[in-house]
């Protein structure tokens, strides 16, 4: 008959199961609108401006589920995203 585990023993083999579990995550910047042409024309490396600016606030999404609200941040040549809410899951 096997021994229950220790309540420890179970945490820690309940977080490495949920420590492997995979998540989509998204992060919807800004918008742009361009015509279909211009689209069709860009190549590797082409930059669409988009209609969003520093410290605007922005959603993140896992697996496509609103969880966050944050801050876009530009740090020099890098882009951070600082999460400032957690959104409440409803009902």
């Amino acid at each position: 008959m096997a021994r229950p585990r220790p309540a420890a023993d179970q945490n820690c083999h309940t977080m490495s199961l949920i420590g492997s579990v995979q998540i989509d995550l998204a992060v919807h910047l800004g918008s742009a609108t361009m015509p279909v042409h211009q689209l069709l024309r860009m190549g590797r490396g082409a930059v669409i401006e988009m209609a969003s600016q520093e410290a605007e606030v922005f959603t993140l999404y896992a697996n496509d589920k609103p969880v966050a609200k944050g801050e876009v941040i530009v740090d020099g040549d890098r882009i951070k995203l600082q999460i400032i809410e957690m959104l409440l899951k409803g009902p």
